[in-house]
């Protein structure tokens, strides 16, 4: 086993599903200390009862990543209380269904607030103590944060800009030590799908199980091995991560097709 995270001070959002709370048991089992937190005060002692609650070395907050002051404050006590972080992950996120004309700004709002502007805030608050350990800042993007989907604007929309953040960011923290990836999963077997807010659903979609279904049904990488390929990068300190054969795929297609993919994709969309 990869025990290169042993001892260090991991702090991990969104931690109370999905891959980040893979990744937090993944970490757990390597030796890592974890500060994990999540808006979802269940999830999160969902998290702690499989990683163990007797093992104390970890810590667990309930923290809304779209609250700056509240970024401000956690970061501060983690300085203060729990020590330096090694490495952030920034993986707390939300998504939206609808077309541009069906949703409101508000939607938009929150969707940039949560999976981006917390992304920043957080990586902001915590980049004193990262530049002190010469640490990793992790941050999720999405396969949609290399091609554009009709029905994902703003979802989309936050994603290119986590992956355009991170990529200036990289080149900016490399000469001070601190690595910085962008991790842009494909299809994962989560509950992003069921937990997803529709604003409308899109055409030829009667219902929200058969949004589900859909998703379910490309969603082949399970959340334990998204873990692993994420962990794994941020061990490496790469600065791009593709998470399963599909983001990979995809993204070739992007590459060589930069154009032409939209019209594929639409009609995959539309038509599945």
């Amino acid at each position: 086993m990869n025990h290169s995270f042993a001892e260090k001070r991991c702090v991990l959002t969104g931690a109370g599903s999905g891959i980040s709370r893979a990744i937090a048991l993944d970490l757990a089992a390597r030796g890592a200390v974890l500060a994990l937190s999540d808006i979802d005060e269940n999830g999160l002692d969902e998290t702690r009862a499989l990683i163990g609650a007797a093992d104390n070395r970890h810590r667990y907050d309930r923290l809304d990543v779209a609250d700056r002051n509240a970024i401000n404050g956690y970061a501060a006590d983690l300085a203060a209380n729990w020590g330096a972080a090694d490495y952030l992950f920034n993986v707390a996120g939300l998504s939206r269904v609808g077309d541009f004309t069906d949703t409101p700004a508000a939607s938009y709002d929150r969707v940039m607030d949560v999976n981006f502007h917390g992304l920043v805030d957080m990586t902001r608050a915590l980049m004193p103590q990262l530049l002190e350990t010469k640490g990793g800042v992790v941050n999720i993007s999405s396969i949609f944060g290399v091609i554009g989907v009709p029905g994902q604007a703003h979802y989309c929309a936050s994603k290119f800009a986590v992956r355009g953040f991170s990529e200036s960011l990289a080149q900016e923290l490399k000469p001070r030590g601190v690595a910085v990836t962008s991790v842009h999963p494909g299809g994962v077997a989560t509950n992003i799908a069921r937990n997803a807010e529709i604003d409308a659903l899109p055409p030829g979609t009667a219902n929200r199980e058969k949004f589900v279904k859909r998703f379910d049904k490309a969603a082949r990488t399970s959340p334990e091995k998204a873990a692993r390929i994420i962990i794994e990068g941020a061990a490496k300190r790469k600065r791009r991560v593709m998470v399963g054969a599909d983001a990979h795929l995809l993204s070739l297609i992007q590459r060589l097709f930069p154009a032409r993919y939209q019209r594929l994709i639409a009609r995959v969309v539309r038509d599945a």
